[in-house]
């Protein structure tokens, strides 16, 4: 492995907000490098020493967890914060047990960020604002454990939740409900 060293591997899909991401934590100070999808973000870390990955859920055909556990797998010592639009319980604690530091819901500031990392910035207030979690998004997450939980089988999670297989599926067509 070469001994180039780089503070952050961003690996997301949508090419502005990586660029955006990039610029962003470029002008505080860090050096950084993107990519688009796993193998490319695989490449990257075989040819340099990444101290930090931000790493999407959703990457097109490929998923952000199975990221964390090769990144983990090739280089231990990165901390990595997952970042998605479409969270969970279930995903946030199934990212923290592949090795991610963080899991945060997009879209989300570079102080938060950079927080995510354990590192403050001066502008992050130190006492972040209780927000109590919708009932609408309690919902929310517990119909995402429950898909889960039955490998994602729209009948079964209908069955366990006891709901009609079409209520289901136009729950789960919506966004996921704001905290």
């Amino acid at each position: 492995m070469s001994e180039k060293k780089t503070d952050f591997l961003i690996v997301d899909d949508d090419p502005t907000l990586a660029g955006m991401l990039e610029r962003v934590l470029q002008r505080r100070g860090f050096s950084t490098a993107s990519a688009s999808n796993s193998s490319q973000a695989l490449q990257l870390v075989t040819n340099s020493n990444f101290s930090k990955a931000i790493v999407d859920l959703k990457l097109g055909s490929d998923s952000g967890l199975q990221l964390i556990r090769e990144l983990k797998l090739r280089s231990p010592e990165i901390a990595i914060v997952m970042l998605t639009g479409y969270s969970s319980i279930s995903t946030a604690v199934e990212a923290v047990k592949l090795g991610a530091v963080n899991y945060l819901c997009k879209p989300a500031e570079a102080d938060e960020i950079i927080a995510a990392f354990g590192e403050q910035s001066q502008e992050v207030s130190a006492e972040p604002a209780y927000t109590p979690i919708s009932v609408d998004r309690l919902e929310w997450e517990h119909i995402q454990k429950i898909l889960q939980e039955n490998n994602g089988n729209i009948s079964a999670t209908a069955r366990a939740l006891g709901m009609h297989r079409r209520t289901l599926q136009r729950k789960l067509q919506k966004r996921p409900v704001k905290h």
